[in-house]
């Protein structure tokens, strides 16, 4: 079993969870996860099973789409509402135009801080070990892009946003940054991934109703990529990694046999393929 599931996670579990929840209901000794999701968010996690766990870099992850809730009159110490309130209650005051000046601010190129409570790590430990323990956390701000930002509705002290932005964003973070530049304070509610690169909600399956017939093969990933066919003393060249004759217009290409099995990912540079990554029938899982 080669190839990658698009599960709708579920609220509640780690992103790991759901790896070893597919591991267990489909007896597949090597998965992981593409993209991380937060225990409270749901919606579009692509995991990777056998082979296909070996090419999750090449899977485009950009960008990624999310409808989530924010409530404004408090902040809390993750940045959602599974943390601590970190200040007192105000209401908002602002309306549905001075928050949309807001919203704007924050789109574009941002130096974004993660939450306190998030897996970056400080000299090699997770941020959140260190927020448990009541330790100082001072994390780097990362580069990040937010794409679209927009208000979908206004309910004070609630409002449900559209965010398309780069992998690494946090949408917590947004939420915390909106509400404190309002001087009212603000939290992630709700958070649900509708797109992670190619792959869209449309195409996720529940968790607890996957199946094996729910896989997406390896043949069937990276289609916008040139496919490249390749037989007899080419295909043994490319299954020991050395480079064949060849041009595309791509940086990239998918090999196949004769049988049709995808064996290699390639670059194409200067009418040469040259395999980045060989997928060999031997290769054990």
């Amino acid at each position: 079993m080669d190839g990658i599931f698009i599960i709708d996670k579920p609220a509640g579990m780690t992103s790991h969870d759901v790896v070893n929840a597919i591991r267990a209901r489909l007896l597949v000794a090597k998965a992981g996860h593409l993209g991380t999701l937060d225990p409270m968010a749901t919606g579009v996690l692509p995991v990777s099973v056998g082979k296909a766990t070996r090419f999750g870099r090449f899977i485009p992850n950009s960008p990624k789409e999310y409808i989530g809730e924010i409530r404004f009159g408090f902040s809390t110490n993750t940045y959602d509402r599974e943390g601590t309130p970190t200040s007192e209650e105000h209401l908002l005051l602002n309306s549905a135009k001075d928050v949309e000046g807001v919203i704007r601010s924050l789109t574009g190129k941002l130096s974004q801080i993660p939450p306190p409570f998030s897996a970056k790590k400080i000299g090699g430990v997770p941020s959140y070990k260190l927020a448990r323990k009541n330790r100082p956390v001072q994390i780097a701000p990362i580069q990040v892009e937010v794409y679209e930002f927009e208000m979908l509705r206004f309910e004070p002290p609630v409002i449900t946003v559209r965010v398309v932005c780069s992998p690494g964003t946090y949408v917590r973070s947004l939420a915390h940054d909106l509400g404190r530049t309002l001087g009212s304070g603000a939290h992630l509610t709700a958070l649900r991934r509708t797109r992670s690169g190619d792959f869209r909600l449309e195409h996720a399956v529940p968790l607890q109703r996957v199946s094996a017939s729910d896989l997406i093969p390896m043949s069937r990933l990276l289609e916008s990529w040139p496919r490249i066919e390749v037989s007899g003393a080419e295909e043994m060249r490319v299954m020991h990694g050395n480079q064949i004759p060849g041009d595309a217009d791509a940086e990239f290409a998918r090999i196949f046999n004769k049988k049709g099995e995808f064996i290699a990912v390639a670059a194409v540079e200067n009418g040469w393929v040259r395999p980045r990554l060989v997928l060999t029938s031997n290769t054990s899982d």
